[in-house]
This record gives C-alpha cells, structure tokens and sequence, in this order.
C-alpha cells in the first residue's frame, strides 16, 4: 500500500501520540506543523531551505492553482512536486475556505459553488467532480474534499445546513476520486455546535481511509471555544488515522492541539507574520520593529540553529524590515517555520518519554506560550 499510518508511541500521560503515515513521497512523523506553500510556493524560501527548516510535508491550494496558473500547466509539467521542485509529500485545500474567505459574491447550492474570482472577478463555478479533477490533476499525496466552511456566529440552522452540503459533496468527491496515488481526507464541519460536530463526523467516519480532517475552526471563534469542540470530537475520531486540524498555527495551539489528539497542523501564520517583522521564539514572541532592537547585535534566538540565528541579529533584522528589504521577511519566515518544526519535534519527544502533560504544564507557563 502506498499509503498506511501506525502509531509508534502512545502518552501514557495523555493519550497524546507520535505516529508515522508512509505516503508516496515519504514518510511523515506526527504531530506535524506543515507550512503553506499557497501558489506553489512558500513565500519568499526556496525548497532546499524549507527542507532544511525540518518541514516534512507542505501545503497548497485548489483554488489559487487552479486561477493561476491553471492545473493543466501544472499536469504537463510532471506535477506540482516537479513544477515546484519539492520532492516531499504535498498536500491540497479543496479550494472551500478560500471560496468561502476571498469571493465577494458567492452562491452555495446542492451542486457546487458560482463565485467570481478575486483576481478578475471571472464568474465560475467548482463542484465536487470539478474540484476532485483539478487536485487529481496537480498530483498531491493528499487531497481534500470540497466542503462548505462557515464562519464564527452562524446560526445553528446554518451551520447544520452546511454541513449537510458537505457530507453530499463528500459522496461526490469519492465517487468521483480515482487516483491510487492520492489519499482523499474528508472534513468535519459543524461549526461551534457540539452535535451537529458529532453528526458530521458520524456522516464523514466511512470515507475517512487514512486520514480525517477538521475544519471550520479558526475562523473567529476564542480559542476556548476550539479546544471544547476538539474536546467533543476526540473520543469519537478514528484512532487508525491521523487527525488534521486546519488552518491553525499558532505554538500554544500546537501545544493544545495535540494535547487533544490532533496530528496535522497548517496555517500560513509562522510566515505571514514574519513578513511584518514578527518572529515566534524560544523566549516568546518577538516584534522585531521596536525600537529596543535598533543596537541589540544578539541573535534573533540563542536556542536556534536556522540559517537566519547564526548570520543575522535582532538589530539587522529589524534595519532590512523598516527598510522594507525582502531578506528580512525572508529570514524571519525562515526561522518561524523552523521553530514550529522544532516544537513539534519536541513535542513527540515529551510524547515518546512519557511527559507530554508535563511539557504542556511547562510550556503554559513559559514566554512561548503568548501568542
């Protein structure tokens, strides 16, 4: 089988667990942060340098491949991990959030989904089969289902609209799904209603093969409120596959994230943060804009080993981002996604040694909890 996944440890402490899921491109040991790479690309890094951040899989998008430059150009290229140059595993968004985030007109039905695009404002339209052909197309270890996303606030009776939506359009996408090279992962959807989670799961379980994902939180909730709804769905979700929670990527939602049985993890926050001067340390979060750096020649963090902490220091960084220089971005994104990577290796660390509750009770009271 190309693809497969097994527990290697379980916390005795809590619960939380180390895993490995084999793809064809790889292996990938869970808990994983995976950085975003949207158009094909994570802003501003080269892949040998994502590579050497520690990242194992990243993460592209449906819907912005799909505009520009188009999946066809991207199938005659060999696929992404060729059109790209990433030899690792790749994973793809269905396109849902950013359809749901980026268009100003939209229409949901029973179909699919007309919007106008934000780059031309283009009317077109994605259904399950169109969205299933353009990631089967871009060639990604692993796809997601179309789903309809809902953002914080919504009504219950909406909510539980939408997620009826997505568990057709997931009988949709698998029938349609053919790839033996791709592993399709369906969404849970529900939004912040504890059974209407709990449905949707039990509507998503049978076309969870391996992998099941969560979706529809950090979308504007408090973060209290996505831990209760990860507390919810942990008893129920499959063991025999890892748990992906989309969208977050924040160190203390790792942190918490994993404590409540999440495995994958993506968010375009470690980068885009550092392109407006904002670094994620080993002694906290650090703006690199005040005024405090402008004579501090100490690395950005002592603890790091990034390409970024041993060149460069806090007084560097922040000339080249107050002169809008691209290095700075490029930098503190370089060291951003490789603190992540070196918080979840140190969070199956804790798991494999049997501490994890420990490391969670430390790393509360710790400066890197604030974020």
């Amino acid at each position: 089988m190309q693809f497969s996944y097994k527990v290697i440890h379980t916390c005795a402490q809590s619960g939380a667990r180390v895993g490995e899921l084999t793809t064809p491109h790889g292996k990938i040991f869970t808990p994983v942060f995976m950085p975003v790479g949207t158009r094909a690309t994570v802003k501003s890094l080269s892949p040998e340098e994502i590579e050497k951040s520690g990242a194992e899989i990243i993460l592209s998008n449906t819907y912005h491949l799909h505009l520009r430059p188009g999946e066809e150009l991207i199938k005659n290229a060999g696929g992404l991990h060729k059109f790209m140059g990433w030899d690792k595993p790749i994973l793809t968004d269905s396109g849902g959030f950013q359809v749901f985030s980026l268009a100003k007109l939209r229409k949901i039905t029973r179909d699919g989904v007309s919007f106008n695009s934000h780059i031309d404002g283009a009317l077109m339209q994605f259904t399950p089969e169109s969205v299933i052909d353009i990631e089967n197309a871009l060639g990604a270890d692993i796809i997601m289902a179309f789903d309809v996303c809902t953002e914080a606030g919504v009504s219950r009776a909406d909510a539980e609209d939408a997620l009826n939506i997505t568990a057709e359009w997931l009988k949709r996408c698998y029938a349609h799904h053919k790839s033996e090279n791709q592993m399709l992962f369906p969404i849970v959807q529900g939004n912040v209603y504890d059974d209407l989670r709990l449905k949707s799961l039990e509507l998503t379980k049978d076309y969870a093969k391996c992998g099941i994902a969560i979706g529809g939180l950090s979308v504007g909730e408090d973060k209290d409120t996505m831990y209760h709804v990860l507390d919810v769905l942990r008893p129920n979700l499959p063991d025999n596959m890892p748990h992906y929670l989309m969208g977050v990527g924040s160190p203390d939602c790792l942190v918490e994230g994993v404590l409540r049985g999440v495995d994958m993890f993506d968010c375009v926050l470690p980068t885009r943060t550092a392109r407006n001067g904002t670094a994620f340390t080993s002694h906290g979060k650090v703006n690199i804009r005040n005024l405090k750096y402008r004579e501090d020649f100490s690395p950005l963090d002592d603890n790091c080993d990034c390409y970024c902490c041993r060149h460069f220091s806090k007084a560097y960084l922040r000339h080249l981002i107050q002169s809008d220089e691209i290095l700075g971005g490029r930098m503190l994104s370089l060291h951003n996604i490789t603190y992540l990577a070196k918080l979840m290796s140190r969070i199956r660390e804790a798991i494999m040694e049997d501490r994890y509750l420990d490391f969670v009770e430390e790393f509360r009271r710790s400066d890197e909890y604030v974020c």
